[in-house]
């Protein structure tokens, strides 16, 4: 992240120092623009984190009572065929091996905000197993590819927003964004293989100690054994009842949404009690440690974000995308939709804005090629660097490997496959 961090926040200062001296114009003041952009992005970094608090507390109270009613292990047990093959290094009913499943599950399910939580509570228990504190370990990094480009059958928030500008079809991206976020998830996969020969990580001997005491004090605690989990038919029940959701989503999604939140925390709670959790205690103390993850991310958040603005603001972003512009029409990524491709993984709320102003633009519309492009974009890809400082801050995690390598790949991969989807679907 030092050379990211570096190459966005110098891009932005040349850039806006260029167009001071060569735009001739007194008025004109990008170098104002661009102080004023980093004060702001810093106040909307502190803002929201501080966003963050309530819905991490609400998540990880629920994943407390998930995890002392035994969810995570009998998640861990059904996946364990996939799972184990895709994280070796984690043992098989770890509480990692749980985390990572809800995660993923909802991201499945499209709840941006439920999949925080669950992926930091994730991260959280695959740095226990870590040998080499403040870096990323191979299993964290694979667990971040998915997670940036993870499969996606109900992008509730971009069905909304186009029901609210008068689509005709506000669910006619549910193919689409199926097909990119499966291609993008793939390639997340592959990358973070492939990549990891070229980032080796040479435990210390005093890091060595520390990871068998760590071993030796989990025995002692009780953290459970690996297992030999169900029966491979059980694994194979539970995933079809997954791709059963499939049509489903299609049929009624916009009918199915309003229904998930809730639903899944009376879920949570009806399980605990069926496990005897004292489900408001657990509730508490998992909240608890949510406020005090969302705190600690707050650092992470105003460097990546502050240098993200800067580069808005500077014009580096508009000046790639009046150089790229031409080329990408020609493959099916037209000029309005680029931007939306370049600031996706940079900022979420930036890339939220681009695509609300195109789907309610009257020249184009949400049922328009680029409308339903821009929506795919935004249903199937993710806010690559917002992911990696959110989640790398909350286990102080600053030598990332090549988990952006692996993010950006799958970035790319989701862009080109939802071009292809929607190309096919309405080009």
């Amino acid at each position: 992240m030092n050379f990211v961090f570096l190459i966005l926040v110098s891009s932005a200062f040349l850039t806006a120092a260029w167009n001071q001296f060569s735009s001739g114009d007194a008025a004109a003041t990008p170098m104002d623009a661009l102080s004023t952009a980093m004060v702001e992005s810093a106040g909307g970094a502190v803002e929201l984190a501080i966003g963050l608090v309530g819905v991490m507390a609400l998540f990880l109270g629920l994943m407390k009572i998930a995890e002392e009613g035994g969810l995570l292990t009998v998640l861990a047990r059904v996946i364990r065929p996939l799972m184990v093959r895709l994280f070796p290094d984690v043992p098989a009913e770890h509480p990692a091996m749980g985390a990572m499943i809800l995660n993923l599950s909802a991201n499945l399910l499209g709840l941006g905000n439920a999949a925080t939580p669950f992926g930091i509570r994730a991260m959280q228990e695959l740095n226990r197993l870590n040998p080499v504190k403040g870096t990323a370990t191979d299993s964290m990094v694979l667990f971040l590819a998915i997670n940036t480009s993870s499969i996606t059958l109900l992008p509730t928030g971009v069905i909304a927003l186009r029901a609210a500008a008068g689509s005709a079809d506000p669910a006619g991206i549910l193919p689409t964004t199926l097909f990119a976020t499966a291609c993008s998830t793939t390639v997340a996969i592959a990358a973070a293989l492939f990549y990891r020969r070229f980032f080796p990580v040479e435990p210390t001997a005093e890091d060595a100690g520390e990871q068998i005491e760590q071993q030796a004090v989990a025995m002692e605690t009780g953290m459970p054994a690996a297992g030999s989990g169900y029966p491979l038919w059980v694994s194979w029940c539970v995933l079809g009842g997954f791709l059963a959701l499939i049509p489903l989503t299609i049929l009624y999604g916009r009918t199915l949404s309003p229904w998930i939140l809730p639903g899944l925390m009376l879920g949570f709670l009806l399980f605990g009690i069926a496990r005897g959790v004292r489900i408001y205690e657990a509730f508490v103390e998992g909240a608890r440690e949510g406020f005090q993850v969302a705190l600690k991310i707050i650092p992470y958040l105003v460097a990546i974000l502050v240098a993200v603005g800067m580069f808005r603001a500077s014009g580096a972003l508009e000046w790639m995308v009046s150089a790229l512009g031409g080329i990408t029409g020609t493959v099916g990524l037209p000029a309005e939709a680029l931007p939306m491709a370049l600031l996706r993984p940079l900022s979420g709320s930036g890339a939220y804005g681009i695509l609300a102003s195109i789907v309610n633009d009257p020249a184009i519309g949400p049922d328009s090629y680029t409308g339903y492009l821009v929506s795919t974009l935004q249903g199937s890809t993710e806010t690559t660097f917002y992911v990696l400082a959110v989640y790398f801050g909350a286990v102080q995690v600053r030598r990332i490997r090549h988990a952006l390598a692996a993010g950006l790949s799958a970035d790319i991969a989701g862009v080109v496959a939802a071009v292809v989807a929607v190309s096919f679907l309405y080009g």
